[in-house]
């Protein structure tokens, strides 16, 4: 190969690599919301959970996460930073706070680095982004579906613990839930503007605080 082909070439990979790194996004702050679908044996059971939704908030080493099914409301907030974590639970019973230090979270960290994704056969494009199917394999052996967006790059891999090894955010995955049945949520929308620091402040006052052992008794 003579010398101008060969500059050709290398001119050609250049520009292709140059146009994938463009493509790809490394994201600080987000806001995306996520449809959740109840398995339909369990849909029919609680019709009251129609309509739930769930959005995941990002901002540098700070994230949040809302589950609105609305008997019950879940937030999330995470400080990666810190490692640590405080759960908010908004229910007809009363409204609670649970705090866990460092030594928790990392115990759940531990548990979440062991989550292996395995690309599949399958895309799909969901608001807008090319998305690859990945399976996860949990720990003890439960597999859940997911479609990522591989031009989606979070900057803290720790926005949400139970994707950290994905190759990009998902919007579209499988939660398992404790009976062991899959609820499914879609992405609805990806908003890429800042997001305020008073998403991720915890509140003052209005809540209980308590322990994790508190909630399971008043759970029963």
């Amino acid at each position: 190969m003579n010398l101008p082909n060969k500059w050709l070439l290398t001119c050609l990979a250049l520009s292709l690599i140059a146009g994938r790194l463009c493509a790809q996004h490394y994201v600080s702050d987000a806001r995306i919301v996520y449809r959740l679908d109840l398995p339909p044996e369990q849909a029919q059971l609680d019709a009251m959970l129609e309509g739930s939704t769930l959005t995941q908030y990002m901002r540098g080493h700070l994230s949040r996460i809302d589950m609105d099914l609305h008997v019950v409301r879940y937030t999330y907030i995470i400080d990666s930073r810190q490692h640590t974590l405080v759960t908010l639970i908004d229910s007809h019973s009363g409204k609670y706070l649970i705090r866990s230090g460092s030594d928790e979270y990392e115990k759940d960290l531990k548990r979440y680095t062991s989550i292996h994704f395995k690309d599949e056969p399958g895309t799909q494009e969901l608001v807008g982004y090319k998305c690859q199917k990945a399976v996860g394999t949990m720990p003890e052996g439960e597999t859940f579906e997911v479609y990522y967006a591989p031009d989606l790059i979070p900057e803290n891999k720790h926005y949400s613990r139970r994707f950290m090894n994905l190759k990009g955010i998902p919007l579209q995955f499988e939660i398992i839930t404790k009976t062991g049945a899959k609820m499914k949520a879609t992405a609805t929308s990806v908003d890429l503007q800042p997001v305020p620091a008073s998403y991720f402040e915890v509140p003052a006052a209005g809540y209980k605080l308590i322990s994790k052992e508190e909630l399971e008794r008043i759970r029963g």
